[in-house]
Parts: structure tokens; sequence; C-alpha cells
């Protein structure tokens, strides 16, 4: 190549730095960045709205984009068995070398992606921060999957992403809108809810304009 000539552009360039995260999914950076951090208040509540109805024997949760684990681990601290799946490996392994896990025989772990999970049946799935990155002509499926898991009076908590959201834009997410969201949620009674839009940053200090929807709901 001489002086003259350019290189040839990245499809990268056009990208903010947060997009650049979120198309290339750099998930050890990612793990890195969230490392320590507490539970997410939305799993955090479904425990506790369980924790106030009788129940006989261990509860079961799956954990959709369990990540390094943070959620998983407060279900076992909590009693529950804990199925934990996710797409990359460094979030799976970093779940397991957690010392915070309580009893570690209730957990059992799966590498897959969002496009090709299988649902167990389960009385609570928790997809924290995660099902935005299911490739959008997928989600469908995904969403179906998760609702017919969940056992009738069972819960879901977790997030579902607006489509306000700066990451909207990055055509391999999964981002909705209001109406959408209550439709996904028609069989469910909703318990929580709580609409978030503001200006932030991502987890590695970018700036961020979110849109998501924070989501504890019982199914009918």
């Amino acid at each position: 190549m001489t002086d003259n000539e350019q290189k040839p552009e990245s499809p990268m360039n056009d990208l903010n730095p947060d997009q650049v995260f979120a198309r290339t999914r750099d998930w050890a950076e990612y793990f890195d960045s969230i490392q320590g951090r507490e539970p997410r208040e939305t799993v955090l509540k479904a425990i506790q709205l369980f924790a106030n109805e009788p129940f006989e024997s261990i509860r079961s949760a799956i954990d959709l984009g369990c990540g390094e684990g943070r959620d998983s681990a407060a279900l076992l601290r909590s009693g529950w068995k804990v199925h934990a799946i996710d797409g990359h490996p460094n979030g799976l392994k970093r779940l397991l070398a957690r010392g915070d896990l309580g009893n570690r025989t209730n957990l059992s772990t799966q590498l897959a992606p969002f496009e090709g999970v299988k649902l167990a049946d389960c009385d609570l799935l928790n997809a924290s921060f995660s099902l935005p990155f299911c490739n959008p002509n997928y989600f469908d499926r995904l969403w179906n999957q998760i609702t017919h898991s969940i056992r009738s009076g069972g819960r879901f908590s977790g997030q579902l992403f607006g489509d306000r959201d700066s990451w909207a834009t990055i055509s391999d997410r999964s981002h909705h809108t209001r109406a959408q969201v209550d439709q996904y949620l028609l069989p469910f009674e909703i318990e929580f809810l709580k609409e978030e839009e503001r200006e932030g940053q991502d987890c590695n200090g970018v700036e961020k304009h979110w849109h998501l929807y924070h989501i504890v709901a019982r199914k009918k």
C-alpha cells in the first residue's frame, strides 16, 4: 500500500464506543467491569414475593444470560435450585468461581446462545439486562419459550430494552415499544413495571441513553 492509498474503512468506525462494545460483545471486559456488583432489584423483588407464598418443596429458577452470576448467587443463597445459562464460557467460569454461591449442589449450568436455547419448566425465569442481546429474528420464539417455561403462578423477572435506547440502532439487538412490552406481558399479572429513560453511562463509563423496562410479573 502506498502513502497515497487509504486503508479500507472499518464498519466499526461509524459506531460510538458503547456501540462497539455492544456489537463486538466483549464479554470478558464487561464481566471485569461489573465484578462485585449487587444482585438486580428485580430478582430481589421476585425472591421476596415468593418468600411470602407457601411452598412445600424447593423452587427452581432459570437465570437466562446469567453473566458472572450475581443473580444466580442470590437465588442459591435464598434456597433455590438454579439452572444458569449464558452464551459465553467466561461468564459461567466466573459464576462457578464465586465464593458466595451457598449450596452449590443446587446449581447447574449450560452454555447456549439465546437463538438456540431450550428452556425447561421453572418457577422463576430471570433475565437481567440480557434479552436485548437476542437477535430480533429469534426474539418472539425466545419469548414464547420463556412464557411457556414458567409454571402457572411462577414469575418472570428482568429487563426489556426500549426502542429509544442508544443500542436500538444496532441491527442485531432486540428493543421494544411500550405497546410491544404490554403485549408480551399479557399472559402475566404485572407486579412491578418501571419504565426508565435517562442519560447515563454503560458499564465502561461511556455516555449512553438508556431506555428500558424493569419487570416482575406473575404467570396467570
